[in-house]
């Protein structure tokens, strides 16, 4: 079986960006830290955008390269797109670090 690719830095990370074109019933193989995550996709992910590498809970914080980089919207399932539609984002956003700070 040919695997598409994937980049994912960071064993935190839950979403990893397609470094090919996807297809659905493509899989997408990551090697990171002498471990193997398979991906089955579920649904056209683009070159480099981001795919979810296991199930995200809405309101759970989306991590690339071990940064907090939105919070999911909804719930979004292993396999498939990860963008606007189902996330917020999360950075440079000075109403979300007011909340942090209690203000």
């Amino acid at each position: 079986m040919a695997y598409k690719r994937g980049l994912m830095l960071n064993l935190e990370d839950n979403v990893a960006n397609a470094l090919e074109e996807t297809l659905p019933g493509d899989t997408i193989q990551l090697s990171l830290n002498h471990e193997i995550i398979t991906i089955y996709v579920e649904e056209y992910i683009p070159f480099g955008f981001k795919v979810a590498v296991k199930d995200i809970h809405c309101n759970t914080p989306i991590i690339k390269y071990g940064q907090q980089i939105g919070i999911a919207n909804r719930d979004i399932r292993k396999g498939t797109l990860v963008h606007v539609h189902n996330m917020t984002g999360a950075r440079g956003r000075g109403d979300l670090d007011k909340k942090r700070e209690g203000k």
